[in-house]
């Protein structure tokens, strides 16, 4: 059964701070926030694909990764923490970033999250020792940008091993 984080206090739910940290609130669900914040990110990345194409969503994910710099710094620090649980605009950043590497099929992005998420969870070298290295909002998004760059070139090799592309 899901539930929900409350926000820091004194940080309302319309806050931009809020909603670009939490992607509109999909951090705030438990369990597994940053699950759903990865899932959120899907529909997004759909629309920005059929509507601008792939190269924006590069874009897109290198603009949520800006903006979570700024949003992730601001909401941990209001929440008095180095790396909430429920800030999951690094999910979103990450996500779109795979996805963009990706030929767009759903078999295809459903591999790339998977992969995504596997990496992000288990961290291997040097995904943890990039999440203890840097604080801040900039090591809040760091950790999940390698995770991507690690679901890539796992995407690669099994497509390279099994034929993994459809």
């Amino acid at each position: 059964m899901s539930r929900f984080t409350a926000l820091p206090a004194g940080l309302a739910f319309h806050h931009p701070v809020a909603l670009v940290a939490t992607w509109f609130g999909a951090g705030l669900i438990r369990p597994a926030p940053g699950t759903w914040g990865s899932l959120a990110a899907i529909p997004f990345a759909v629309a920005i694909v059929h509507f601008l194409g792939a190269p924006a969503l590069l874009l897109a994910a290198l603009a949520a990764f800006a903006a979570g710099i700024w949003a992730s710094e601001r909401y941990c620090a209001a929440g008095g923490t180095e790396d909430a649980a429920e800030v999951v605009i690094d999910e979103v950043a990450a996500m779109w970033l795979v996805l963009a590497a990706l030929p767009m099929s759903p078999i295809n992005w459903l591999a790339g999250f998977a992969l995504f998420r596997l990496f992000d969870i288990w961290k291997p070298w040097p995904i943890g020792a990039v999440e203890r290295r840097f604080k801040g909002g900039f090591g809040v998004m760091a950790d999940d940008i390698v995770a991507a760059i690690y679901a890539v070139l796992a995407f690669i090799l099994c497509d390279i091993l099994i034929g993994f592309v459809t």
